[in-house]
């Protein structure tokens, strides 16, 4: 856990209180909520859905992201009074307003992926006509 008062911390919430991109990075950034996001951007999901779906997320990390998107408004939990229970996961109206960002960041990564690979194959091209 980090001390809330740290000068990291502090600059931050200075980020994060002055710069829209930066307030969104912090609800969505990670390795994970990504992937999470993806999933649910497309429908209800339930927890084991989500696990299998998103291959080498541990269940303690997938559990501690769907907690903070939940904080944080973009998701929402539902739990159903059954034996065994059974737990959905679903984007809120907030966090369906994302959709256009996150696809917008999808197409951008894909582009910039195609773009890295031809300018790396390119260097490759150059260094064995040497």
């Amino acid at each position: 856990m980090r001390k809330e008062t740290s000068t990291n911390a502090l600059n931050e919430k200075m980020m994060i209180d002055s710069c829209g991109m930066s307030s969104s990075l912090a609800v969505i950034g990670g390795r994970w909520k990504p992937a999470i996001l993806c999933r649910l951007s497309y429908g209800t999901m339930r927890y084991s859905e989500l696990k299998k779906d998103i291959v080498g997320i541990s269940e303690r990390m997938l559990v501690a992201q769907l907690r903070e998107l939940e904080k944080d408004q973009i998701i929402t939990r539902v739990v159903f009074p059954e034996v065994p229970p059974r737990v959905e996961y679903r984007l809120t109206d907030l966090g369906r307003t994302m959709k256009t960002m996150l696809d917008a960041m999808s197409d951008w990564g894909n582009m910039y992926r195609k773009h890295i690979s031809q300018t790396q194959n390119l260097a490759t091209a150059v260094i064995m006509e040497r």
